[in-house]
This record gives structure tokens, sequence and C-alpha cells, in this order.
């Protein structure tokens, strides 16, 4: 009898510590809080001089920006399929609009306190002042440039019908901190935080040497009037190009392949030798969301298209979830570094028009965790999740010589010219 109590104390011990451990401690997002981020941007009343905070008001002087941004990842950072899908698994907690639609005047509820930093047991109250329609704006032009009744900038000499104010802060990347630098929490051991990317910035070539910031490569300079009838000066496009593009990603990667023979023959053994490099990123590869990685795929076929050997590797980074968050492993590119990938194979001795394909596929996602989101958590639209970002095929037969030739010819070195402020990789043949 006396055994049976201590046992029931334990279990019930145990089950107290769990409890707490999951109420009190592990936080119920992947990430901390950092005051800026814990609460939205404060409610901005309509400048003097315009009519409304829409992006389409501001679209009416500004035409070339708006439209840039329209097309964005920004203006639609909170009806993304993939952000509604992943927001439904996590209970529509309110700390995610933060980021994904950050102004005061764009969500349902005022967030007056967070116990204890528990963003589940934050005590909200009704926002009289939510607008539904600009909600959808997400990331909207007011996020950025307008504080107080002023329209904040890059300019130091705007003339303008409204009022405007230099910030130096959108010369530098500070302006994109607050949401691209997020934090560990408690029970969350990762390397850099979940989301990293201001944090991986590389300070000595990129920054020092080219003096590059985040706008650098995600909001190229351009030289045109900045309003409709004004002069031409050097701004930025808007379309912040990044995680969700292919061709960004094409653009920040270089990939080389060596053999060791060029001539194989039937019953030879051979090795290739695949080089990812981090020619254009000034921060690690992938980066941002941590379920983000490559694939670095070889393949042998026949005539008949029939796969006799396959290899993958991966490169991200391995997070334990549960009951802590523990990052295990990262193996994503640094700025400028390189990683080598082996594959050895040995020819049949009928060997008779075997092709090599070689492929790097960037991934949003795993086919896994896109499934579970569109069984369980409603993800709609046909967005990618995968993309091409290198394939070629290589002839194993005395054609390879040539094949070789000309791929190093488009893709052999990466060359640190300076081109301007262009993040373009360039490529010496």
């Amino acid at each position: 009898m006396r055994k049976s109590w201590k046992i029931a104390l334990g279990v019930i011990i145990v089950a107290g510590v769990v409890y707490l451990y999951y109420t009190e401690i592990k936080p119920v997002v992947i990430f901390g809080l950092r005051s800026d981020y814990a609460h939205a941007i404060p409610y901005q009343k309509v400048p003097k001089g315009l009519t409304s905070l829409k992006a389409e008001s501001c679209g009416e002087c500004h035409r070339e920006i708006y439209d840039e941004w329209k097309t964005s990842i920004h203006a639609h950072a909170y009806d993304d399929p993939f952000f509604q899908a992943y927001w439904r698994k996590d209970k529509n907690i309110w700390v995610c609009l933060n980021c994904h639609a950050p102004l005061e005047n764009q969500q349902p509820t005022l967030i007056k306190e967070i116990p204890r930093g528990r963003v589940e047991k934050a005590i909200q109250e009704p926002n009289p002042q939510y607008d539904p329609e600009y909600q959808k704006e997400s990331i909207t032009c007011a996020a950025c440039h307008v504080r107080d009744g002023m329209i904040y900038g890059p300019f130091e000499d705007s003339a303008a019908p409204h009022p405007t104010k230099f910030d130096p802060n959108f010369r530098t990347a500070q302006v994109c901190f607050r949401c691209h630098n997020v934090v560990s929490g408690p029970a969350q051991f990762y390397d850099a935080g979940p989301c990293g990317t201001y944090a991986e910035y590389e300070g000595k070539y990129f920054m020092q040497e080219r003096g590059f910031i985040c706008q650098s490569c995600h909001m190229p300079e351009i030289d045109r009037p900045v309003a409709v009838n004004g002069p031409i000066r050097r701004g930025r496009q808007h379309f912040w190009r990044g995680g969700h593009d292919a061709g960004m990603i094409q653009r920040a990667v270089a990939v080389q392949v060596k053999a060791d023979t060029t001539s194989p023959k039937p019953g030879d053994r051979m090795g290739v030798t695949l080089t990812v490099i981090n020619a254009g990123a000034g921060h690690k590869i992938p980066t941002g969301d941590p379920d983000r990685h490559f694939t670095i795929e070889f393949s042998v076929v026949d005539r008949q298209g029939r796969v006799l050997d396959q290899q993958t590797s991966t490169m991200g980074r391995w997070i334990l979830w549960q009951p802590a968050i523990l990052e295990l492993y990262d193996n994503r590119l640094l700025p400028l570094a390189s990683r080598e990938y082996r594959y050895d194979y040995r020819l049949p001795e009928q060997a008779e028009d075997l092709i090599l394909k070689t492929r790097v596929l960037y991934h949003i996602l795993t086919d896994g965790q896109h499934e579970m989101l569109r069984a369980k958590y409603g993800l709609t639209g046909t967005d990618p999740y995968r993309f091409v970002i290198y394939e070629r095929e290589f002839p194993l037969s005395e054609d390879l010589r040539a094949a070789l030739a000309n791929e190093g010819h488009q893709l052999s070195a990466v060359s640190r010219q300076q081109d301007g402020n262009s993040c373009k990789v360039m490529v010496d043949g």
C-alpha cells in the first residue's frame, strides 16, 4: 500500500513538473519575445496632406514604388498561404501579426499586458481602430514610413505635400532588424535564433570592403523620380526579393562540377565533385525560416531513363522541437564559403549511353511538412515550395570532357570583382 502511494505521488509530481514546464517555461511559439516586436507598431494617424494610410493612396504619387511593392512578399506577408497555414497551426496567436501586419491599425485586438512573457496569456481587448481591409496590406507603406504624423524616409531635402522627416536608419540595415532578427526564448537552444538573418550578416567583405547593407541586394539602387513629376534621384526599388524567389537564390549560389576522369570507360570507377558556393549572399544560405534547406542530388540513368544509382545530401538545420528546442546541427554556408559533395560510381561492364544528372534544389519546407499543412491546416494555393537552382547532365563516356569544359566556361570560379553596389555573382570563364 505504501509503495502504491509513493508511485502515485511520483506520478503527480512528474505530471506537475511537466505541466509547469509547458505552461510557464517553454513558449508556445518557436521564438522568444523582444521589446520591439512584442507589441504592434503604435496606432498611426493619417498625416496632413494625405487622405489615407492605404498603400494605394501612396501610389497616387509614388506609382512605381507602389507597383513594385504590390509584387513583393512584404505586400503578401499576411495573406501568404504558407503563413496562414502555419498561423492556424499556432492557433492564430496574436504575436505573429506584429511582423506580418505590424501596425496597430491592422490588428483586431490591443495587447494590454503579457503576464510573465507568456503570449498565450496576454490580456487583450478589442481594438476600436482595427481596419480589416488594411490588415490585408500586410507590411504596408506606413509600417516603415509613418510615425507620429510624419512621413519618414532616407532623404534630407524632401519637398512633398505632406510632412517629411529624414531618418538615417533607412540608410542602414537597422530598418530590417525588428523582424529579421527574431530571438530565442526559454528552453529554446538555437545557435542564433530561429530566424536570425540579421545576426548572420557577414561584417568584413560585404559590409566593410563593399559597403553593403541588406538593401544593397534586396532593394537595389535605381535612379528615377521618387514621386510623379519629381526630380530624378537615387533611391531604391521596393521588391524585397528573398527566400521565396528562385531567381534571388540562384544569384546567391554558384556551382562547380569536376570529375576525376574525363573519359570514363565501362568498368571504370569514377568520382565527381560538386561544389556549392555562397557567392552572393551576405548571410548564411539558406536563411530565415529554419525549415528552409538545399538538397544536392546525383543520379545515373540509362537510355530508357531508369535510375541505376542515386545519392542525396542536405544542407540546412537539424532541430529537435520537443521537449525543448535544441539545434543539433547546422551545415549552412557562411558568406563566401563553399562545400564539396562527392559522388563515386563504378560504371557497369556493359555501360552504354549512361547519363549523370546533377541537381541542387532549394526547399522552403519538406514534402511532409507541405502535406501536413495541406491536410491539417488548410494550406491553399499552388505556390511552389521547392525550386531547381542548378541542373546539368553529363554523359558518362568520352564526351564527358567536352561537357565539363562547357560547364567550366559557365560556372568555373567566383570572382570578387566589384560591380558597383550590385549583388550579381561574377563568374570567371
